[in-house]
């Protein structure tokens, strides 16, 4: 098998200096990219041909759902692992779209997430759930990618003139995804949508 060439995209420097001493470790790759935002992510897969990407869900300007469809179309054999402190089953549906099933916490012991990250870079299929990733549901779990992108945005307390302008998309639109998110956590303004994300650890 090929030498895999991977991708860090974290916002935080500590979280991909320690991804790479696993990795450099446990598996003798010293050597990959490194990441922090939806913008940098773009430019770098366009200068470089990445086998492996590990992704986190928050990044420095933005949700990494508002690239991955422009990734999944661009580089369809990139293989995508999520390694993030969201909670796994909130963002599970929406990310199977985009044919991710490799997901970490990290808030896992070292011993489980270097088993997985063997997994993902032999290419073998996902482990069986375990931890927070069996069972887990919540208001939040059904969310479509499109509200997912928006949520964030809420969570930050960013406007719906802001958050149609960083999307790209009209007023109403997010308007209307946004009173879709008000219905589906039974929430009736964005203290109480905000009160009920710390509940479940989403930001």
């Amino acid at each position: 098998m090929a030498k895999p060439n991977i991708l860090l995209a974290d916002d935080h420097s500590i979280t991909r200096r320690g991804l790479k001493l696993l990795f450099e470790l446990y598996f003798g790759y010293p050597d990959m990219g490194e990441v922090s935002s939806c913008g940098e992510l773009m430019k770098e897969l366009s200068k470089k041909t990445y086998s492996h990407l590990v992704l986190d869900i928050i990044l420095s300007d933005g949700s990494s759902l508002e690239v991955l469809p422009a990734i999944q179309k661009l580089y369809p054999e990139l293989r995508i692992m999520i390694f993030s402190m969201q909670p796994a089953g909130i963002y599970a549906k929406a990310l199977r779209q985009y044919g991710i099933y490799h997901y970490v916490s990290k808030t896992i012991h070292e011993d489980e997430t270097i088993k997985l990250l063997r997994r993902f870079l032999q290419n073998d299929p996902p482990a069986p759930d375990h931890g927070e990733l069996s069972g887990f549901n919540n208001p939040f779990s059904d969310f479509t990618p499109r509200e997912l992108e928006i949520l964030h945005y809420m969570l930050k307390g960013t406007g719906t003139n802001e958050i149609a302008s960083a999307l790209n998309l009209k007023w109403n639109t997010i308007s209307t995804v946004k009173n879709r998110i008000f219905e589906k956590t039974n929430t009736g303004n964005v203290i109480e949508l905000k009160d009920l994300a710390t509940l479940y650890k989403v930001n």
